[in-house]
């Protein structure tokens, strides 16, 4: 009897041992999985900040060239606040 309970207790504790270093082993795949994934998210996130500066400057470029129609609307509002900058100016010299 006692025999057959310290065998049933070996068993147990063998088993409890194998699944110890199934779930160790495991665990250390995944840590490793973890690491690259968030190396991997790293970068996309770089990536994705990069993009979004080219998109801004693209915009940026797009707004200052634009189209022919947009660039000769542009003058002429620059033009007409410069015009009204000069009035200000003269009326503050009288």
């Amino acid at each position: 009897m006692e025999q057959d309970l310290a065998n049933r207790l070996k068993m147990k504790v063998e088993e409890l041992i194998s699944r110890y270093e199934s779930l160790a082993s495991e665990n250390a795949e995944l840590r490793a999985s973890l690491a690259r994934y968030e190396s991997d998210n790293h970068k996309k996130e770089q990536r994705v900040k990069e993009l979004e500066k080219q998109i801004d400057n693209l915009r940026l470029k797009d707004a200052f060239l634009g189209t022919s129609a947009d660039r000769t609307q542009a003058k002429k509002k620059v033009s007409r606040l410069i015009k009204e900058i000069d009035a200000c100016v003269s009326l503050l010299n009288d």
